[in-house]
């Protein structure tokens, strides 16, 4: 006979979104940044930096169907109604209309700290590129294109600052959201961050 514990496991195993929604309102909770990047991941199963065809209908699925308290597989969804989920999610999320989710358009859709959607806003947080273009030149004072990884955190505090005038953000946080801007924008893995993997 299963044990409780071994139940919940199953649970979370069949339906990854249902662990982020309040057991008594079912609403979305707020994401942290490596929240975030744990559904990301989750569903981005190749890597390839989109959530996709089969990798779409399976969020969709899990998505709709962790909404429901009961434990209603995920299966329950019928092909017509999954074609017309789509179409209208696309319809609402895919801004660039390419038939597929990249993650500025999933930040949209989560539910997530403030701070951290601000880095991932399609309509630039800071009142215009000049000003990100300022900060950037500030850390790259040898104008090689890149941010060292140490200096990546100073200067997301100083990008936060500049788009919401605050000066709230933790260390803690800002040392999360650094390695997650590393993980979504370092696309060549050397650790630090370059301007036209910034504008991808």
């Amino acid at each position: 006979m299963e044990s409780p514990n071994n139940k919940v496991h199953l649970e979370k195993a069949q339906n990854f979104m249902r662990q982020y929604r309040d057991p008594e309102s079912r609403e979305l909770k707020k994401l942290s940044a490596n929240q975030f990047m744990d559904v990301w991941s989750h569903y981005d199963r190749d890597g390839n930096g989109y959530i996709e065809g089969s990798e779409l209908d399976g969020f969709l699925k899990e998505f709709v169907s962790s909404a429901n308290a009961t434990d209603i597989s995920p299966e329950s969804l019928t092909d017509e109604m999954l074609v017309e989920l789509k179409s209208c999610f696309m319809e609402a999320y895919d801004d660039n209309q390419d038939g597929k989710i990249d993650i500025r358009e999933l930040a949209q859709l989560l539910p997530m700290e403030e701070n951290f959607l601000l880095l991932f806003r399609f309509d630039n947080p800071l009142e215009s590129s000049v000003e990100f273009m300022k900060i950037w030149r500030e850390y790259d004072s040898d104008n090689s294109g890149y941010i060292e990884a140490d200096e990546l955190k100073n200067f997301l505090r100083d990008l936060l600052k500049e788009a919401k005038k605050i000066n709230d953000v933790s260390e803690d946080k800002l040392i999360e959201y650094t390695d997650t801007m590393l993980r979504v924008f370092d696309a060549n893995k050397d650790g630090r961050l370059q301007l036209s993997e910034m504008a991808k």
